[in-house]
């Protein structure tokens, strides 16, 4: 488990209930919202244990292939290692998102390709290229420590489902 995961996790653990039950609708979430991705072996078993167990809700559901929970001002998004997403999609390199390697902050932008040609202007390493995806676009860049940062703009309004 990752520092960042093993911080968020124990935020989490701290600052909330132990139960809760699951919700199907929210608000719609902030422009300056920041979110947490986590790769997971089933989305459903995950959904399962984050709301059973650890007092999260059910933002959105989009069947086995993604899910948005939250607590405590903080969302964590699910998705497959294996899926149509695209944040299952392998890296150019051949390396593939698996559970705990690839959990990383997601940062909302209204401009992702402005926002990527101006931070490969200052200097910041990508790990990839846009993907576009069903629900939004992507790019992933490394901090300096090299933890994994990924912008993300949304094609539709996700709540509207």
């Amino acid at each position: 488990m990752t520092r960042i995961s093993a911080l968020v996790l124990a935020a989490l653990v701290l600052t909330g209930p132990t139960a809760a039950a699951a919700q199907t609708s929210a608000p719609a979430p902030r422009a300056d919202l920041v979110r947490v991705r986590y790769m997971v072996e089933s989305v459903q078993e995950s959904v399962d244990f984050y709301t059973g167990k650890l007092g999260f809700k059910v933002d959105f559901r989009s069947g086995p292939y993604f899910a948005a929970l939250s607590r405590g001002g903080v969302q964590l998004l699910l998705s497959p290692t294996k899926g149509p997403g695209g944040a299952s999609q392998p890296m150019p390199n051949g390396d593939r998102p698996v559970p705990g390697g690839w959990n990383r902050l997601v940062l909302n932008t209204p401009d992702l390709e402005g926002e990527a040609a101006r931070l490969r202007k200052a200097g910041v390493r990508f790990r990839n290229e846009i993907v576009y995806g069903l629900g939004g676009n992507e790019i992933l860049l490394d901090d300096p420590s090299g933890n994994v940062i990924e912008l993300f703009q949304p094609t539709n309004d996700l709540t509207a489902r």
